[in-house]
């Protein structure tokens, strides 16, 4: 099974059930039509989350094909402090959780073993939950899927997911949708080759109006999304 149906929106992960604070920026007239949903999602993905995760997906990617195995636990750390807001670790958590439930139960991958009992490891008594980047870093490598390729296709799948709940939220109609996902395509691939080439020591986000917004998303009087 190729990487792109594991990012598929029928693969049970949840993800229709998260904005990542879009529906607290639309509140706010932060986000409102097409242009603002894909300047906001620009943000996300070349300095909020998408960055981050960028480069922790490509820091996992590499340590399971390089066998290593402190390499991995570091990302899964990492990729799970690395949050902003207790809502979007919620929705990493979730959907890596989710993602790996899914992969062991019906497409269970040959080495898969190794790298749970390194997850297991990771935190006492209870293993550290794997963020959702981190979880599909680890199945495109053990499946052999090169890095660029893997990380182009989840950035992917995370920006048309986050897209998705903007069509819901302001509303737009489906063809204003495909129009901001098309806009994004050259961000996703610039984002993506950011990450390949940045160094660790410069892992961290800038986002702080999408952490705001999220922080917030909290206490939103009514809500249709868990972030």
């Amino acid at each position: 099974m190729c990487i792109r149906a594991r990012l598929s929106p029928s693969f049970p992960v949840g993800g229709f059930s998260y904005s990542h604070g879009i529906e607290a920026a639309v509140e706010q007239g932060l986000v409102r039509d097409r242009d603002t949903l894909a300047r906001w999602m620009d943000g996300i993905l070349r300095h909020g989350a998408g960055r981050t995760d960028g480069m922790l997906f490509v820091a996992a990617h590499r340590a399971v094909l390089a066998g290593d195995e402190a390499g991995f636990a570091w990302a899964v750390e990492r990729a799970d402090a690395m949050r902003a807001t207790s809502e979007t670790a919620l929705e990493s958590r979730a959907q890596g959780q989710a993602f790996l439930i899914a992969v062991r139960a019906a497409w269970p991958l040959e080495g898969m073993e190794r790298w749970d009992r390194v997850i297991a490891d990771t935190g006492r008594p209870v293993a550290r939950p794997v963020a959702y980047a981190v979880a599909v870093a680890l199945a495109a490598a053990l499946i052999g899927v090169p890095e660029g390729p893997a990380l182009s296709a989840y950035l992917h799948a995370f920006a048309a997911n986050l897209v998705s709940a903007g069509v819901r939220l302001v509303p737009l109609g489906q063809t204003d949708g495909q129009k901001a996902l098309a806009a994004l395509d050259s961000v996703v691939h610039s984002a993506a080759e950011a990450a390949l080439a940045a160094p660790l020591d410069d892992l961290g986000s800038r986002a702080m109006a999408v952490d705001w917004t999220s922080m917030i998303h909290e206490t939103q009087y009514t809500r249709l999304f868990r972030s």
